[in-house]
């Protein structure tokens, strides 16, 4: 009996104690012990045994994060003033590195994705920033992606939202866009006219070549215009026309 209550005795100690040492680790976490100052391992989800004051633990999420990348003002090669912003997805693969090898992860991947968006952007002009968002954004990750490698962060992708331009620098573009097209439909149209002439020579070198051509051409044009009664049309026919005209009706 005494066994008893002394064991219901202890229960609270237990359960306080147990309070104390248990630490859970969530399945998207990974936890990073030290013991006494010394790293000694990484613990996997579930509930784990934490000695305080000779252990601590910390936390870390492994879970995929998107990072805003502030607008950057940079200068591109043809040295035009833009701004830039971009997002950045990465993920923490060795925990233990990403606590040990750098302070702050999180703020140190931000910092470094700022930085070389404004060099890579500086390394190209323009109108490669505007069309090949892609392969700059690619290049970015590429830098990034190396230069965390030591931090156990694996970057995953780069994507650049938006080029913000002046305005003046937009009113500019818009006219040479639009002198573009003029361009382009002043073209268009002197193509159509010497293809057009093109036809019409041998057109006519065709109609040349018979020598009643031309006369069934003109009376096909009178038939064509006498179909609206309303209009009175006067032609000059030459003589040969109404011989041949007046040959036909007799046949």
């Amino acid at each position: 009996m005494d066994a008893i209550i002394g064991m219901f005795g202890l229960a609270p100690f237990i359960i306080v104690l147990l309070v104390v040492l248990i630490r859970q680790i969530k399945e998207y976490e990974r936890g990073v012990v030290f013991t006494m100052g010394k790293f000694s391992g990484v613990k996997n989800p579930g509930w784990r045994i934490i000695i305080p004051i000779f252990q601590s633990m910390t936390k870390v999420d492994m879970r995929v994060k998107a990072v805003d990348v502030p607008s950057q003002e940079a200068i591109t090669k043809d040295n035009v003033s833009a701004r830039v912003n971009a997002v950045i997805y990465y993920k923490v693969k060795e925990a233990g590195k990403a606590i040990i090898e750098v302070e702050n992860y999180y703020y140190a991947v931000s910092q470094l994705a700022q930085t070389t968006m404004r060099n890579v952007v500086g390394e190209a002009t323009l109108d490669q920033l505007l069309s090949n968002r892609i392969e700059i954004s690619d290049k970015i990750e590429a830098i990034v992606d190396k230069a965390t490698d030591p931090w156990g962060i694996d970057v995953m992708s780069v994507e650049l939202k938006d080029v913000i331009l002046p305005e003046n620098l937009k009113r500019t573009m818009a006219k040479e866009a639009e002198a573009e097209r003029e361009k382009r439909a002043v073209i268009i149209k002197a193509e159509g006219e010497v293809a057009s002439a093109e036809n019409l020579h041998k057109a006519a070198n065709t109609l040349a070549k018979s020598p009643g051509a031309l006369h069934l051409r003109t009376l096909q044009s009178i038939n064509d215009l006498s179909s609206d009664q309303s209009n009175t049309t006067i032609w000059m026919v030459p003589i040969e026309a109404l011989r041949a005209i007046e040959s036909v009706n007799k046949k």
